[in-house]
Formats: structure tokens, C-alpha cells, sequence
């Protein structure tokens, strides 16, 4: 009897850990895929894109043998650019895809629960306002670039086979398209620009399309647009100066600490010599997180106490 009275205070209390253990991700978890759930188009988009892209490489087989011959006496540099131009062309059209959707997506998310009048039922589960702000952030932040980096291995690996079977089915070598393309380390470049820009340097301004999403009770878009707009005129008008502008410009251009970081052609050179110190060390990139952990306060308080529009 005193044996078995001392192991089962030892079962209970390893039991109650693992639910304590688990129950501080698993609102966060559920949150992420509700958003996954509700939005499919964070993945169906980029899908999308990469369905046209595999469709239009078709036209680029087939004169791929034609064209390996042409430019197999070019310098390795302009054969690396003919080469690469189809996969250079697909990475960017998926950045460019999942870029969108993250806009489109921060400005519908926190508007859209309380003009469905949804949000009192998620109110109503046991998940905190910062946990369901942060999930929805995680989209734009780390979920769509994630899934437009994974979509371009797919696609990319998939249009070098193909390129392969063509140049071998026509008696080519592909030891000169593998070896130009080098398409493992273009991978490795885009996955670093992927993280610098438009996980960390674009993070403000997912942020204040969250702030409007959760503040605007008609057309977001125009809340997001209108008071930066209306700023730099009031600042061209008044004091005819730029700056502010200048400043909205050098953030959506990636900033010239990300640009200068990467040292190599758009989406990626081989080639290029990677320096995250530099980028790391930046002040544009600190205060860009400063900005955007204030409005992302600002954005989990208003959810606090809006109601349905």
C-alpha cells in the first residue's frame, strides 16, 4: 500500500506537466492554422503562380538545345545570365506573389473578424489578444516567405530536370547548364534575401497594416495609404522637403544595409559574397523593430476593446 501511494503522486504530477508544457504554444499553434484555414490563398496563390510559370516554361524547352549551343561560346558570366534568366524570372514572380498576399492579407485579417462579426466567438476561446495578433503577424512574417521559398526549390528543381531530359534527349551535354546555374547556391542567397528583407526589413510595414486592419471600420486600404500620403504633402507643402517620402521609399526598397548586404544581382548571384554582420549592425533595421513592436502593441490593444463594425 505504501508503495503504490508514492508512485501515484509521481504519475499525476508527470502528467499535469506535459499539459502545462504544451498548453503555452498550443493557442498559438491552433491560431496559425486557423489563419491557414481561413486564408487559403496564402498558399494557393504562390501555387498559382508557379502552375503559369511551369506552363510558360514549356515555350523556353523547347529551343533549349538550340540556345545551349548558342551560347556555349559566350564567357561564363553571359552564359550564366541566359541560362538563369527563366529561374531568375520564377523566383521573383514567386516573391512577388507571396509579397502581395502578405499586403492584402495584414490589411483583410483583424478588419475582417469584426466586419463578419466573427471576432465575439473568438473572443470567446481561452486565446489571449497579444497570442492571436502574433499568429496573424506570423503570416507575413514568417509563414508566406517560408512557403514562396519552398514552392521555388519545387519549381526550380523541377524545371532543371526537365531542361536535363531535353538536352540529354537531344545528344547535350548538362554538365554546362548545372555547372552555370548552380542552382543550390542561388537557393541559399534567396532564402538569406527572403529572411533580411522581407522577414525583417519589411516588418513595419506589416505592422501598420495590422494597426489599420484593427483600427479601420471601412476600406483599410485607404487608411493605409491616405495618412502617409497625406504627410508628405503636408511636408512638400510646408516645408519643401522629401524626407518622409525618401524614408517610405528607402523602407520598401529593402533599404540600401539590405541591398549592400547581398552584393549581387536580383533575386541572387552564386556568387555573391553574403555579409549578414553588416546588415545586423544596421540602425535602419533596429528601428524598423522598434517600430514595429509599437505597432504591434498598438494593434493588440485596439483588438482588446473593438467590437464588431
Amino acid at each position: 500500500m505504501n508503495t503504490r501511494s508514492n508512485t501515484l503522486p509521481e504519475s499525476f504530477g508527470s502528467q499535469g506537466t506535459a499539459p502545462a508544457a504544451l498548453s503555452a504554444t498550443r493557442p498559438f499553434y491552433w491560431s496559425v492554422r486557423r489563419e491557414l484555414w481561413e486564408y487559403r490563398s496564402i498558399y494557393l496563390a504562390p501555387l498559382a503562380i508557379a502552375g503559369v510559370i511551369l506552363l510558360g516554361f514549356v515555350f523556353v524547352l523547347i529551343p533549349l538545345p538550340q540556345t545551349m549551343r548558342a551560347v556555349s561560346s559566350l564567357d561564363a558570366a553571359h552564359q550564366r545570365a541566359a541560362l538563369a534568366q527563366p529561374y531568375d524570372f520564377a523566383a521573383g514572380l514567386i516573391m512577388g506573389a507571396a509579397f502581395l498576399v502578405s499586403i492584402f492579407y495584414s490589411l483583410d485579417t483583424l478588419y475582417g473578424e469584426r466586419r463578419d462579426r466573427s471576432i465575439w466567438f473568438w473572443k470567446s476561446l481561452p486565446v489571449s489578444d497579444l497570442t492571436t495578433v502574433l499568429a496573424k503577424a506570423s503570416i507575413p512574417l514568417l509563414v508566406l516567405p517560408m512557403v514562396a521559398f519552398v514552392i521555388t526549390v519545387v519549381i526550380q528543381s523541377i524545371m532543371l530536370l526537365l531542361s536535363s531530359v531535353v538536352l540529354l534527349a537531344s545528344g547535350l551535354s548538362v554538365a554546362t547548364l548545372w555547372t552555370q546555374l548552380e542552382l543550390y547556391q542561388t537557393l541559399l542567397g534567396l532564402l538569406y534575401h527572403l529572411v533580411t528583407v522581407h522577414m525583417l526589413w519589411y516588418a513595419p510595414i506589416y505592422a501598420w497594416l495590422l494597426l489599420v486592419s484593427a483600427w479601420a471600420r471601412r476600406t483599410p486600404f485607404l487608411w493605409a495609404v491616405l495618412p502617409p500620403l497625406a504627410i508628405g504633402i503636408f511636408e512638400k507643402v510646408a516645408f519643401h522637403s522629401s524626407h518622409f517620402v525618401a524614408l517610405l521609399e528607402y523602407r520598401f526598397s529593402g533599404g540600401s544595409e539590405a541591398v549592400a548586404s547581398m552584393q549581387g544581382d536580383f533575386p541572387i548571384h552564386p556568387g555573391m559574397h553574403l555579409t549578414p554582420l553588416n546588415f545586423l549592425s544596421s540602425p535602419g533595421l533596429w528601428i524598423g523593430l522598434v517600430v514595429f513592436a509599437a505597432f504591434l502593441a498598438a494593434a493588440v490593444r485596439l483588438r482588446r476593446y473593438q467590437g464588431p463594425i
